[in-house]
């Protein structure tokens, strides 16, 4: 009796003393910016939540690893990453506040975004956080996870059945031996015409970004000159264009440094251009020898620091020291930009984010996060790296399908930062701030499905998972002439993440577009065309004109599939989901109100798909 209580509550595990077994919901390894993300929605949920985290600082790269400059989303404020903002906006008084950069809409100082995602997770009573804590090791037997992890010196034990993992490499996954690919692509195999012909294990450069402050001009706040400096290292930092522009590269120095200006005469010190970047794989190094390599990686960026204080003189700018809690007042971590991909039930690879209405599946119809941003490799300090022309891949916006964050190889286990199935390519867009916060927030929900509904993560609704995330504010679809505050944002995400009602994407500069036109008219044919592949009765169907869509031929077309729908009905549908004026025969419909009355009619998102996006091949859908 002795023995089974003191296994119950305390003993010693090596040198550590181990704590008695909690359980939980959920167990998020990695407090980073889709970790903080996961449990922060999940939590909502009221799913119960331990968020393991090594640094004292939520965030990840946003925070912890300094990269305070959101690329991005700037007209997509999707769910928890709008959140964020408007808290950020909240903080310095207006969104004009933090354009004070060249490239990015938003940029602020780390230590304020950390106290943003403490302020958010402390509010939700479902959730634990546990800082300063190293996992050690992660089982799965009996449909339980057991994860034991270090904090101040002590052992504990927590056991759920959902993991996910949110670390910065995707050292979990790793852990169970799940296969991934690392590196560049080949061309053939990952069907990318972009992509080099043969594999190589080539990821992005990583940074360990640097924070300067501004302490006046009549001060010099020069660092020691670095061992093994070189100028020459970054004879060509003031020299860059606008890649995607075919403009000569400029010198200008000031508009390199006004490239990462922060709020109060900050700088975020993150360039590419014979900057601070630094080429390492280190994903599968020991602990020790990242550590090494990762030294060198801080030894570049104060090289860099001296270089602009010493040969550009810009002496006033030191290493801001109100911003990490470190001795060196550097980033807590490094900027990875890359990470092990593993292997899901879907892989989202270059054609998916190129034409998805074309795409070999619609994969489009499974989206839970959204994306703008150009996509955007980092591999100037690697003269071993294949040329790519990153520039000629010119994408609309895109939606991140849920199967790429289940792996093949395990029912309990979710893929996140920027550890998905993805592509070498497409990691280049999908690693960006917006997009591993909508990841993170797509994770937590998808875990909370599968741990309410007992369901292993392959079975689950992808259709729940996405009207969870409309509830949060976030978007399926990447559609930026809509907001969720708008009172029919839900019904046009909908339809249109069923495909019936479909977007215009455009390759846009930095912020890539798709556009659904909500006030453009609808006509009988796209109407008829967008439902065929939903309603298999409408296949011969050819009597649908381009002519505008009236609200009388809406209500005879509809009763192709919906057998007997009166013109009342549909009135009344109309008057109860607000639309404006008022309903008649002869009124031609637009897209947006096509959506709400497709959405209240027909309702057919409640239609299951596959996770390739195809429809399920089941009675309940027809």
């Amino acid at each position: 009796m002795k023995k089974s209580l003191f296994s119950l509550f305390i003993f010693f595990f090596g040198t550590h003393l181990l704590f008695a077994q909690q359980h939980y919901d959920l167990i998020v390894i990695g407090g980073g910016a889709s970790g903080t993300s996961a449990a922060i929605s999940a939590g909502r949920l009221g799913t119960k939540t331990l968020l393991i985290e090594e640094t004292t600082w939520l965030g990840g790269m946003l925070t912890s690893a300094g990269v305070s400059a959101i690329d991005g989303n700037h007209r997509l404020p999707s769910g928890i990453w709008g959140e964020f903002r408007d808290s950020l906006i909240a903080h310095y008084g207006s969104q004009r506040a933090l354009s004070t950069g060249w490239v990015s809409n938003t940029l602020f100082e780390p230590k304020v975004g950390n106290e943003i995602f403490q302020k958010i997770t402390a509010a939700i009573p479902t959730l634990e956080v546990s800082i300063k804590s190293n996992w050690k090791s992660a089982v799965y037997e009996q449909g339980q996870w057991k994860v034991e992890y270090i904090k101040a010196g002590k052992a504990y034990v927590a056991t759920s059945p959902i993991l996910i993992d949110a670390t910065e490499l995707g050292d979990v996954a790793a852990s169970q031996g799940l296969p991934y690919r690392l590196g560049m692509d080949a061309r053939d195999e990952i069907g990318e015409d972009f992509a080099p012909e043969q594999a190589n294990d080539i990821v992005q450069d990583l940074t360990y970004v640097v924070t300067l402050q501004d302490f006046g001009a009549d001060s010099d706040q020069t660092i020691p000159r670095p061992e093994n400096y070189d100028p020459s290292e970054f004879a060509c930092a003031c020299a860059h264009a606008d890649p995607t522009t075919d403009n000569a590269p400029t010198l200008d120095c000031g508009k390199m440094l006004d490239y990462g200006k922060l709020p109060n005469g900050k700088y975020m010190i993150n360039w590419p251009n014979c900057g601070n970047d630094y080429y390492v794989n280190l994903v599968e190094l020991s602990p020790k020898e990242r550590e090494l390599e990762l030294e060198k990686a801080k030894q570049t960026s104060l090289r860099f620091v001296y270089y602009l204080q010493h040969e550009l003189g810009y002496k006033h700018l030191g290493i801001a020291t109100d911003e990490y809690p470190t001795k060196d007042g550097l980033p807590m971590i490094p900027y990875h930009r890359e990470s092990r991909r593993y292997l899901g039930l879907v892989d989202f690879t270059l054609p998916y984010v190129m034409s998805p209405y074309e795409a070999p599946s619609p994969l489009y119809r499974t989206g839970v996060a959204v994306g703008d941003y150009t996509i955007d490799h980092h591999h100037k300090k690697n003269p071993d790296a294949p040329a790519i022309d990153f520039i000629k891949i010119r994408v609309p916006s895109y939606n991140v399908p849920l199967g790429a964050m289940i792996p093949k190889n395990h029912k309990a286990l979710i893929l996140a930062e920027k550890s998905i199935s993805v592509s070498n390519i497409v990691n280049g867009a999908t690693r960006l701030q917006p997009v591993v916060l909508g990841i993170g927030q797509a994770a937590g929900v998808l875990a909370t499905v599968a741990s309410k509904s007992g369901k292993n993560l392959d079975e689950v609704s992808i259709r729940d998972v996405q009207q969870l995330l409309l509830r949060q504010g976030a978007y399926i679809m990447p559609f930026l002439d809509m907001k969720p505050s708008d009172p029919h944002f839900q019904a046009m995400q909908r339809i249109g993440a069923c495909g019936i009602i479909k977007g215009d994407g455009v390759p846009y500069l930095w912020a890539n577009q798709t556009w659904f036109y909500p006030d453009r008219l609808m006509t009988e044919f796209e109407l008829i065309e967008g439902l065929k592949p939903l309603y298999p009765q409408l296949k011969d169907y050819w009597a649908a004109s381009g002519d505008y869509l009236t609200g009388e031929r809406f209500q005879i077309l509809i009763s192709l599939v919906r057998e007997n729908t009166p013109l009342l009905e549909i009135a009344q549908a109309w008057k109860r989901r607000g639309l404006k004026s008022e309903f008649t025969t002869d009124k031609k419909l637009n897209r947006e109100e096509v959506s709400v009355l497709l959405d209240e009619i027909l309702d057919p998102f409640r239609l299951e798909i596959e996770w390739d996006g195809e429809l399920k091949r089941t009675e309940s859908n027809y």
